[in-house]
């Protein structure tokens, strides 16, 4: 198979996926690196494909569904599981999150956690490779994008929040 097409079946592959795909995956079943993978997609993505890598492996990103909100956090390291798990328990999709550098700027890491499962397998994942939150970059502040069924499950995961003590308030 040609890098050509190779890419196109990649493409296509994570258009029809409804989960991440694993570069690992990808390459297994293209007979390629790792490496190989990770050079195509970011060939496809200088050609425009909107492909995002999440924890989970690459994923074309479809609109989202439900409503799009933005709750703004402050916690340690050790509130992450219960603070994520809380959006979740509440009917919400956790899409990213967002801190503000003071070098960068704005930095966005894609989540879409939207489950228990999802969030504990983020949660082992960052274990397994010693890894800190971005929030840990902000002392802890940071925001999350949601994609909320309704207004109501939006309300119920701010005062969920709210009681865990995380959700940061003006």
């Amino acid at each position: 198979m040609r890098a050509e097409e190779r890419r196109q079946a990649i493409q296509d592959i994570l258009q029809s996926s409804p989960q991440p795909v694993s570069a690992s995956a990808l390459a297994a079943r293209f007979s390629v690196s790792r490496q190989i993978i990770v050079g195509d997609i970011a060939l496809l993505r200088a050609a425009g494909a909107d492909i995002s890598a999440t924890p989970r492996g690459y994923i074309c990103q479809p609109s989202p569904a439900g409503l799009i909100r933005r709750v703004a956090c402050q916690h340690d390291a050790a509130g992450m599981a219960a603070e994520l798990n809380t959006m979740v328990d509440n009917g919400c999709t956790v899409l990213d999150v967002i801190v503000e550098h003071p070098i960068y700027g704005q930095l966005t890491g894609p989540l879409r956690l939207s489950s228990r499962y999802d969030v504990s397998q983020f949660i082992a994942r960052c274990a397994q490779e010693e890894a800190q939150p971005l929030s840990m970059l902000t002392e802890g502040i940071h925001l999350h994008t949601l994609s909320c069924p309704d207004e109501a499950a939006f309300q119920r995961v701010q005062a969920a929040l709210r009681s865990l003590g995380v959700l940061l308030e003006g």
